[in-house]
C-alpha cells in the first residue's frame, strides 16, 4: 500500500500529454497540454502519463495552454469542474460556441452543466493552468466531440475511432481492421444538447474566489454539495478553506479526499511524515488516514478540498 507521501503530485513534477485530444493537430489548439493526475482521465491518446491511478470516484486533471490556445468544444455526461490556478481564462458554450461565455479569474471555479457543449481558451498573457475535476471513476466514458471538432481534426491528419482512440494518419498510422471511425453527430442528436443563455448558467454553477475567501474566513465554505452554494451531487463533494478556517489539528476522513492548493502555502502532517504543498500540487488521502494542515507562510492562502460522497456520477443535480 503506497503512503501519503507516494501520493503527492508535484506542480512541477507534471508530465503534459501534447497529444491527448482529436484537435492536437487544429490550428488555434495543436498548442494545448493535458495532465491526468488521479485516475484514467479522458484522454484519447496511448501516449497520456496517469500520475496516481487509485479509482476514488471521480478524476482529477489539468489543462495548461498559452495564451490565445483554446480546447475544442465537447459534451460530458458527468460532471466536468475547473478552477483557474493560473492566468486567464474565456470559457464558452453551445453547439457552436455561441450560446454564452464566462471569463473566469485566477481561483474562480465553474462546475459546468453536463449534456452541453463547451470549450475554452486562455485569453491572458503568460502560459495558463486550469485544475479539473471530473465525475466518476471513468469520467462518464469519455467525451463527444461537437461535429466541426473531428470534421477539422480529419483535414488535419487525425482520426477519432469508434473504439475512442486517436490515429495520426501524418504518422502512417490508420483504423485497425473492424474499427470504424467515430460517426458525426446527426442534426436529430444535436437536438439533445441545449443552447444554454448565460443567465441561466452563472448564478449556479459559478463561484467567485473573493467570494469564496470572504465565506471561508472562519469555517470551510462548501462550494459543491447537496447543500452547497453550489447545487449538485456529482459523486463528490468540493470545499474551500482559507487561513482562518482550518485548523491544525489531526483528523481522518472517512471517504477519499484529495488536497489541491490555490494561493499559499500549506504545512501538511501525517503520522510518520509532513512536507509543505504550494500551489499546484495535489495529494491523495485515504479513508482512515490522519492529517493536518495549516499555512505555513504569512500571506494569503487557499485550497480546494474535494470528497468522495456515495453519489452516483452522472447528469447535473438539479436539487428537481
Amino acid at each position: 500500500m503506497t503512503s501519503i507521501q507516494d501520493r503527492i503530485v508535484r506542480y512541477g513534477d507534471l508530465k503534459p500529454c501534447k497529444t491527448a485530444f482529436i484537435d492536437a493537430h487544429t490550428p488555434g489548439s495543436d498548442q494545448k497540454e493535458n495532465f491526468t493526475i488521479i485516475g484514467g482521465g479522458v484522454s484519447e491518446s496511448p501516449d497520456q502519463h496517469v500520475h496516481i491511478t487509485d479509482q476514488i470516484g471521480f478524476n482529477i486533471g489539468a489543462a495548461g495552454q498559452p495564451p490565445k490556445c483554446r480546447n475544442s468544444l465537447h459534451s460530458h455526461t458527468t460532471a466536468e469542474v475547473f478552477f483557474v490556478l493560473k492566468g486567464r481564462w474565456r470559457f464558452f458554450w453551445g453547439r457552436y460556441g455561441t450560446a454564452g461565455e464566462l471569463i473566469a479569474e485566477e481561483g474562480d471555479i465553474f462546475n459546468i452543466p453536463t449534456g452541453m457543449f463547451r470549450g475554452f481558451e486562455n485569453i491572458g498573457t503568460d502560459y495558463g493552468m486550469i485544475m479539473a475535476i471530473l465525475g466518476g471513476d471513468d469520467a462518464g466514458g469519455g467525451v463527444t466531440w461537437a461535429p466541426q471538432v473531428i470534421e477539422d481534426a480529419q483535414a488535419h491528419g487525425l482520426v477519432l475511432g469508434e473504439n475512442g482512440s486517436l490515429y495520426d494518419t501524418k504518422k502512417g498510422e490508420s483504423l485497425p481492421d473492424g474499427v470504424k471511425p467515430m460517426p458525426v453527430l446527426s442534426e436529430e442528436e444535436l437536438k439533445a444538447f441545449p443552447e444554454v443563455p448565460i443567465e441561466n448558467v452563472i448564478p449556479g454553477y459559478v463561484a467567485r474566489y473573493q467570494d469564496l475567501m470572504a465565506r471561508a474566513a472562519k469555517k470551510p465554505a462548501q462550494v459543491i454539495g447537496e447543500n452547497a452554494l453550489l447545487k449538485d451531487k456529482p459523486g463528490f463533494e468540493v470545499d474551500f478553506l482559507t487561513r482562518g478556517s482550518e485548523t491544525a489539528d489531526m483528523s481522518a476522513p472517512d471517504k477519499p479526499t484529495v488536497l489541491m492548493p490555490g494561493r499559499g502555502h500549506w504545512k501538511f502532517r501525517w503520522d510518520g511524515g509532513e512536507t509543505v504543498l504550494n500551489p499546484g500540487d495535489t495529494s491523495l488521502v485515504h479513508p482512515g488516514e490522519a492529517y493536518s494542515l495549516e499555512p505555513s507562510m504569512t500571506g494569503e492562502a487557499s485550497l480546494y478540498r474535494i470528497t468522495t460522497t456515495d453519489d452516483p456520477a452522472g447528469a447535473t443535480w438539479t436539487g428537481a
